[in-house]
């Protein structure tokens, strides 16, 4: 009983703090739309700026709880700073690309961060007053896990009353419905927004100050704080605050008690729970379903278009610089060149899914994960070739794609994209701790490609022929009749469904599609690198791909082979030339959505679409 007890209360410890960033998160999202990456920053940033302050300030009742209430005024300061400076600018821009702005954001801090307080983990001092324990039930337990406990609750009710009882909260309460006709009665949605991200960063901050006498401050804590209150906020409903105290509540308890139950299912515990929440209830606990946006340059599709006869000799010209670029490339030039063709695959993939089939993935890495461990271990349990492992991957990617789509089709939005990195995460999660089949985290070495294609320049060539062959398979797809029949289903559900297409099998085949080509680009990468690593299935990789795709832009097929390309080469180009890598590609992503807030190739498809229509208007 004693231990059943003292868990709970551990649980719910970790609730307090999950809530506390959770709740932040899906009230910004609820009214402003935006899916905010940057809130981990925010988090870790609560953390470093607490440490310092209570470095300065001293260890005293009033120096330690001063500098958390600093700590989360900084950070609500920064917050607003970055509202009303980047984020203003973005919003009628895709919502998706407000959230490669929020990834920019990430970077710069993660470099600053590194900057200001380098990369050793730091130790908080113990909360004055607060430092010894309480016996429970002849157990020791910390008093500060108890005044966690109870400051969870207190801020919960502090913002019930906030939003039941004050105008500005019935403002933030009606937003969170129907932001459009919010706007329409008159309020000033500019300071409505920016009101709304100080109190999300604010929360975020408190968080992470909260943290210091529990965990050493380190630069690893925002994507793991930001992933948790994804979590939180899509159990538990966005928008909705008691749905993320109830979420948190439920996660924390599964992880107090799962380490100890399930210690082989740590990391996989909370996703398996998001996933079968979200089959049952497709929009959370307590969550409402996602309303269409109304009106907005964010909410205008432009068609896809085949390439105009121009393009088409463009594209040839690019195509023949490919084919000469072994003749001034050495062997490291055509490796980068190897890799960049790899993930122009991969995003294309992505896009498949995103732009022609509407569905938002947060996961793709999954597949390419499957694809580069299928081939792998079919060389080195069944003395595969590589021929052989490059022709199989598609089949394990598609395979994988069409168990996890079957489940994910059917819902949308954040929702979907959030069961997708469900289930990426529990891909995860076994290739890391299934150490006698797939090595763990030690991976699987000497993936090495056959012996007529060991060279740079072969092997480039043979990234060239795959990818450039399946991308344009891809494309040749998009525009068959499954294609059109696919983006009928994106832009108008109803519609297609009236005229009796089955929405959800044309999109569960079009998500398979997507897996099985991913797979194709992962194995070309376990055979460039030699090796497969966990990391392939990552979250990290998954956001690449998502940046790749939005930063060429979502409405053009050729956007994410842009996308791609830009954002590997400067990947490479900045990690070679400065420590602060991280930084500047942050900076000139921020740069090229402000600039391109459709993406790259988007702003030039608009253009061309706007010069068409008036070609047309003149027309007699």
């Amino acid at each position: 009983m004693d231990f059943v007890v003292i868990q709970s209360l551990n649980g719910l410890a970790t609730a307090s703090t999950l809530f506390l960033v959770a709740s932040g998160l899906s009230i910004i999202f609820g009214v402003t739309r935006v899916v905010n990456f940057a809130h981990g920053s925010f988090y870790m940033l609560g953390a470093y700026i607490a440490y310092t302050l209570v470095s300065r300030l001293g260890g005293s009742v009033a120096g330690f709880w001063g500098s958390i209430a600093l700590a989360a005024a900084a950070v609500a300061s920064l917050g607003a700073a970055m509202e009303t400076t980047l984020l203003r600018r973005v919003y009628k821009a895709p919502e998706l690309l407000q959230l490669l702005a929020t990834f920019g954001v990430v970077l710069i801090v993660q470099d600053l961060v590194l900057v200001i307080w380098g990369p050793s983990d730091l130790l908080g001092p113990r909360a004055p007053g607060l430092a010894g324990a309480v016996n429970i039930l002849g157990q020791p337990f910390p008093q500060y896990a108890l005044f966690l406990i109870l400051f969870g609750p207190l801020v919960y009710a502090g913002l019930w009353l906030l939003f039941h009882r004050t105008r500005w909260g019935t403002l933030v309460r009606a937003a969170t419905q129907d932001r459009e006709m919010v706007a329409a009665l008159g309020v000033n949605q500019a300071w409505l927004f920016t009101s709304v991200f100080t109190l999300g960063a604010a929360l975020a901050g408190m968080g992470g100050a909260l943290q210091l006498p529990l965990v050493a401050v380190n630069h690893t804590m925002d994507l793991q704080s930001i992933v948790e209150a994804f979590v939180v906020v899509v159990i538990g409903g966005f928008g909705s605050v008691t749905g993320a105290l109830l979420a948190a509540v439920i996660i924390g308890e599964l992880n107090a008690f799962g380490i100890v139950i399930f210690p082989d299912l740590t990391l996989v515990l909370t996703f398996v729970a998001m996933a079968i929440i979200l089959v049952v209830r497709p929009w959370g606990l307590l969550g409402k379903p996602e309303a269409a946006v109304r009106g907005g340059a964010g909410s205008i599709e432009l068609p896809m278009r085949p390439l105009a006869p121009r393009l088409r000799l463009f594209a040839l010209g690019v195509g023949l610089v490919l084919l000469a670029l072994p003749l001034v490339l050495g062997n490291y030039g055509l490796s980068v060149a190897s890799e960049v063709l790899i993930f122009a695959l991969f995003a294309v993939s992505l896009h498949f899914i995103m732009g022609t089939g509407g569905m938002i993935s947060f996961g793709h890495a999954a597949y390419f994960g499957l694809g580069a461990y299928g081939a792998a271990l079919l060389m080195k349990y069944l003395m595969f070739p590589m021929l052989g492992g490059i022709l199989f991957a598609p089949v394990v990617a598609g395979l994988g794609a069409l168990v996890f789509g079957w489940f994910c089709v059917r819902l949308s939005g954040v929702y979907l994209a959030m069961l997708t990195l469900a289930f990426a995460q529990i891909t995860y999660a076994i290739v890391f701790q299934w150490y006698g089949f797939t090595g763990g985290d030690n991976g699987l070495i000497g993936i090495w490609p056959a012996a007529w294609a060991s060279s740079a320049t072969a092997y480039y060539y043979l990234c060239l022929a795959l990818c450039g062959g399946a991308a344009l398979l891809l494309r040749r797809i998009a525009f068959a009749p499954f294609g059109y029949t696919l983006r009928a289903c994106r832009d108008s559900g109803l519609r297609a469904d009236a005229i009796g297409i089955d929405l959800a099998t044309h999109r569960w085949l079009g998500f398979a599609l997507g897996g099985a080509f991913a797979g194709i680009a992962g194995a070309l990468y376990a055979f460039l690198k030699g090796s497969v690593f966990p990391d392939t299935i990552s979250i990290s990789t998954s956001i690449d791909g998502l940046v790749m795709v939005l930063l060429g832009g979502i409405q053009t097929l050729v956007g994410p082979i842009v996308g791609a390309a830009t954002y590997k080469t400067l990947h490479v180009t900045m990690s070679s030339y400065t420590n602060q890598w991280q930084a500047v590609l942050g900076v000139i992503i921020i740069v090229l959505v402000i600039a391109f807030p459709e993406g790259i190739m988007g702003r030039f498809a608009r253009t061309a679409e706007a010069r068409t229509a008036r070609a047309g208007d003149a027309a007699p």
